[in-house]
Order: C-alpha cells, then sequence, then structure tokens
C-alpha cells in the first residue's frame, strides 16, 4: 500500500481510537481476541484429536497399555475447545459486526456534517446519484478494513506464532521453520493478490456507481428521454456499465481461484516437509507417532486462517478508493456553518457580500448591502436570476460568501422545491418539530389552509404518502411543505416561491396566513417572489438585477407601488 493510500486510510482507523470512542475501541480488541481465540481453539482441537487418535490406536495395541490410558483427560480437552472454539466464534460475530455497525454510523455522521457545509448540499443536488454511492457504495467498501483485514490479519499472526512455539516445542528448528513459512506465506499471498487486484477492484467500483448512476437515470428520466428518442441509447450506457462490471467480476474471481491453489500449493509444501520433520524425528527416537500426529495436524491447519485474508485483499482496491474519497471528508470533522447573530433589532444584515458560484469569473451578488429589522417582513422582487434565491441561500448558510459580512437570527427556509418523503403526514410534519402534539400539528395545517384535506384522507395524520410526497396535489404539497414551516419556532423565515403552484383564490388565503403567523409570532419574513400577490402584503419591497438592489420602497411609499406594478399579476 502506498504511502498516499495509508494517509487517507488514518482518518477511517482513527473512528476506532478516537478519544470519544472507548466503545469502539473496546470492540476491536474484543473482536481481534475473539477472532484469535477460535481460530487457535480450532488449531488446537485439530492437533489434538489428531494425538489422541494415535495414542488411542497405539494404546489398544496391548491389554495392558489400553488399561492404562487415559482417555478422560484428552477427551475433556477435546470437548473444551469445540466449545471455546463456538463461544469464541459466535463472540467474534458479536463483537467485529458491532464495532463494524458503530464505526459506520460514525462515518456517516461525519458524512452528513460535511454536507451541511455551505455549497456542499447545493453541488450535491446537481449530482444526486454521486451523493447516493458516497452513502451506500463508499461507505460500505469500507467495512471490509476491519471484518475482512484487520481482525482476520490479527488471528492469523497470532496463529502462526503459536503453532510455531506449539512445534517448537518439540523440535525448536521445525518450529521455527513452520512460524517462517505460514507467515511469509500467508503474508505474500494476500498481498501479492491485493496488488494483482487494486486495479481491477477500483474499475469494479467505478462501473458499479455507473451502473448505478445510470440505471437510475433511465428510471427517473424515461419521459425525457422518450421524448429526446434516447432511451435506446441510455439502455446502451447500463448495458455497457454492467459488461465493465461483469469483466471486472471475472477478473477478480479468477484472481482469487489463483490465490486460493497458491494457499492449496502451499500448503501441501508445509505439510510435506513437516511430514519429513516428523518422520526423521520418531525414526530417531525423539518422538512418538501422536506427537508427530500433533505436528502434521497443527501445520495444515494453522495456513487456513490465512485464506481468510483473501477477500480482503480483494477488495482493497475498492477499500483504498473508498477511504480516498472520504478520508479527508471525515478527519475534518466540520460542522453545519451558520452565520453569526446580527446586533439586536436585526434579524438579517448583510455587508458588501460577494458570491460566486463553483467556476464563475463573474459574482452572482456584487457588493450587495441588504438588511432585515426584527417583524419586519420583505418581499425580494426581480426576474430569474437575479439573485433573489442565492441571497436566500446565503443568509440560509447553503453557500458562503467570497467577501463581505453575513450575519443572520435563527432561521428555516422553504425553497421553491418541495421536499416531501415517504412517510405519513404526520411524520413529514414533525421533521420541523420533532416533539410537536397532534394540536401543533392540526394548528399549523388549518394556519396553512390545510387541515380539511388532511382530515379527509382516509387516516388523518397517519395518512402514508407516496416517494416526493405522492398521493397529494401540488398545491397540497406546497401548504403540507408550508405547515412545516410555521411549525418552526425560528426568528426568520425565509420562503422562496410561497404560492408558486397554488391557485389565485387558495394562493391569497395561504399568503394572508403566512403573513398573519409571523407576525403573530414577531417572526421577520423574507420572501423571494416575481409575482404580485406575494410581494403586496410585505412591508418593504426590494428590487434586485444582476446580483445588485437596484431599488427598494416601504410601503405607502409611491415607489412600492411602482415597483409592485412591474411584477407578474396572478
Amino acid at each position: 500500500m502506498t504511502a498516499g493510500g495509508w494517509r487517507h486510510l488514518r482518518p477511517v482507523l482513527g473512528l476506532f481510537v478516537e478519544a470519544d470512542s472507548g466503545h469502539r475501541r473496546a470492540l476491536l480488541l474484543a473482536g481481534m481476541a475473539l477472532a484469535a481465540a477460535a481460530v487457535l481453539a480450532g488449531v488446537a482441537l485439530l492437533g489434538l484429536s489428531g494425538w489422541f487418535i494415535a495414542a488411542t490406536a497405539i494404546a489398544g495395541l496391548s491389554t495392558a497399555t489400553a488399561l492404562m490410558f487415559d482417555v478422560f483427560v484428552p477427551g475433556a480437552g477435546i470437548r473444551l475447545l469445540a466449545l471455546v472454539r463456538t463461544a469464541a466464534r459466535y463472540g467474534e460475530r458479536l463483537a467485529t459486526h458491532d464495532a463494524t455497525l458503530s464505526v459506520l454510523a460514525a462515518l456517516r455522521e461525519r458524512l452528513f456534517r460535511g454536507f451541511a457545509r455551505a455549497g456542499e448540499a447545493r453541488r450535491l443536488s446537481a449530482r444526486p446519484a454521486l451523493l447516493l454511492f458516497r452513502l451506500t457504495g463508499d461507505v460500505d467498501g469500507l467495512d471490509s478494513l476491519y471484518l475482512r483485514l484487520i481482525v482476520p490479519l490479527a488471528a492469523a499472526i497470532v496463529t502462526a506464532v503459536l503453532a510455531g512455539i506449539a512445534v517448537g516445542l518439540v523440535h525448536p528448528l521445525a518450529g521455527l521453520g513452520l512460524g517462517c513459512a505460514l507467515l511469509a506465506a500467508g503474508i505474500g499471498i494476500p498481498m501479492a493478490l491485493a496488488r494483482a487486484g487494486e486495479r481491477t477492484a477500483r474499475r469494479r467500483s467505478h462501473a458499479l456507481e455507473a451502473l448505478r448512476a445510470r440505471a437510475i437515470d433511465l428510471s427517473a428520466g424515461q419521459t425525457e428521454l422518450l421524448m429526446a428518442g434516447r432511451v435506446a441509447a441510455q439502455i446502451g450506457h447500463v448495458a455497457d456499465a454492467e459488461r465493465r462490471l461483469s469483466e471486472a467480476d471475472d477478473r477478480l474471481n479468477r484472481l482469487d481461484a489463483i490465490a486460493a491453489a497458491e494457499f492449496g500449493g502451499v500448503s501441501a509444501l508445509v505439510l510435506a516437509a513437516m511430514l519429513l520433520a516428523a518422520a526423521a524425528l520418531v525414526e530417531a527416537g525423539d518422538i512418538g507417532a501422536p506427537v508427530a500426529a500433533f505436528m502434521l495436524l497443527v501445520s495444515f491447519a494453522a495456513l487456513e486462517p490465512f485464506a481468510a485474508l483473501r477477500r480482503g485483499a480483494l477488495e482493497l482496491g475498492r477499500t483504498l478508493l473508498a477511504a480516498r474519497r472520504l478520508g479527508d471528508r471525515i478527519a475534518e470533522r466540520p460542522e453545519p456553518q451558520s452565520p453569526p447573530s446580527p446586533p439586536i433589532g436585526l434579524a438579517v444584515v448583510l455587508d458588501d457580500v460577494r458570491v460566486f458560484h463553483d467556476g464563475a469569473d463573474r459574482p452572482v451578488l456584487d457588493g450587495l448591502t441588504f438588511q432585515v429589522a426584527e417583524g419586519e417582513v420583505v418581499a425580494l422582487t426581480g426576474a430569474s436570476g437575479a439573485g433573489k434565491s442565492t441571497l436566500l441561500a446565503l443568509v440560509a448558510g447553503e453557500i458562503a460568501a467570497r467577501s463581505g459580512q453575513v450575519a443572520a437570527r435563527r432561521h428555516a427556509l422553504l425553497t421553491q422545491r418541495t421536499e416531501l418523503f415517504q412517510d405519513s403526514v404526520r411524520d413529514n410534519l414533525r421533521l420541523a418539530a420533532p416533539d410537536a402534539g397532534d394540536d401543533a400539528l392540526w394548528r399549523a395545517l388549518a394556519n396553512a389552509g390545510l387541515a380539511d384535506d388532511v382530515r379527509a384522507l382516509p387516516h388523518g395524520l397517519d395518512t402514508l404518502l407516496g416517494e416526493g410526497g405522492s398521493g397529494l396535489s401540488g398545491g397540497q404539497a406546497r401548504r403540507l411543505a408550508l405547515a412545516r414551516l410555521l411549525l418552526r419556532p425560528s426568528p426568520l423565515w425565509l420562503v422562496d416561491e410561497a404560492s408558486e403552484s397554488l391557485d389565485a383564490a387558495t394562493a391569497r388565503d395561504v399568503l394572508a396566513r403566512l403573513h398573519d403567523a409571523a407576525r403573530t409570532g414577531a417572526r421577520s419574513l423574507v420572501i423571494a417572489t416575481h409575482l404580485r400577490r406575494e410581494a403586496e402584503g410585505a412591508d418593504r419591497v426590494v428590487a434586485m438585477e444582476g446580483g445588485r438592489i437596484v431599488a427598494e420602497a416601504r410601503r405607502g411609499e409611491a415607489a412600492f407601488d411602482a415597483i409592485l406594478g412591474r411584477l407578474r399579476p396572478d
């Protein structure tokens, strides 16, 4: 493994040993210890069984030796080793899987914190398949690190050392040779396998990611693909990714078969060498046949734990790729970025702010200065691309300013896109207030003009919605998202196109309820809009153009009606 690969793996390994992970450290050590105990018990069981069978056969050659031979102690030892192996194997499964799941949970938590950084969610939303693979394929690719590399390697090394010591008690040179052969072949074969399969494992990971992304595009974009006449081409892209995945699997399977044959060959050579050594020792009268059987069977079983490394070695390329993609992100321990609080009396303060989109050489917000007082309702107006949504995202902390100062109160953001989940109406609402009771939920629904519609559903609040909130009309989904906003006890509400998908009558009712809720709760409200009905209830209207504020006016001023007059009517 290269130095770069080790650098990317260190943050992942650090999840086991960081200061606040005592439970994970204990599980890590317990898993390795139990795995070693299970393997050693198996090797000892085979060696003792061989000795017992050979000794029993020799003792049975005469009546005198048969009567004197103690079958109870070795028999009890065999039963004890069998119980130890079973118990250790069961405990190892519990400890290693619990440790792995705990680490993967911590890793996902770090990733979500990283995704909460300014600008990250916006970039990932442009490539949702990438986000899906990072949270599934890449995270799952790291479970091999502990389960299939660290634990088997620790157990195999301990087994090789103790097997060498056990045989060394019979003959030091034979024990030294066995230990060296086990370590050299047992570690060398997996290392060679990992090196030979690293590139193929990476290609397999890339092919799997492409297959998932293209299959999602084919499934979710059928209408667009059909209209563009690209369905057959997209199917071809999916088939190409599947072909590349199949080729990588075939290559890895061939490498696995070669490694299995190499382990079989080494095992035969070790067994043959130990057979010759045991025969020489028996012929010299240094040991008896039972001890020779013990030596042979211990040598035969001691290489088997190293074979468990084959799977981890084959997946090492995938593991290193996942660590490279995620290592830096989880090492940073990022926290969600929120703007500092503004002075008392103000809800939002922007001072000479400049914001750029990734890769752009022109700012989307250019030298913008803007304030919102506590309890004030402000409407941001302007054509599409004027910078309204970017300003809201900046205040919400979703993007970062390249220069200037940003300060805002604790806030809740309702974007143009209505985000609902495949869950009950109740749980969709409780995303905003997990402890809210039914009375609070019904009040929010009533304030959003949706209470009667929810009561008419088959199971009321417990009615299950489909993916993306299917089961509700577009207007109902928008009002449910608005009800969720109303549940948030935030002093600042940021709303982007509050009534875009509603009919005129419903829109005016919802907007009136939104303004009433804001004023009743002394909340500040900032609405980005190009509709007259959304701006006419504001205390102040602000016109934007090219990322700058070009005009603003308060209610009652002549410029207020002039700005409203430039907006799109119902």
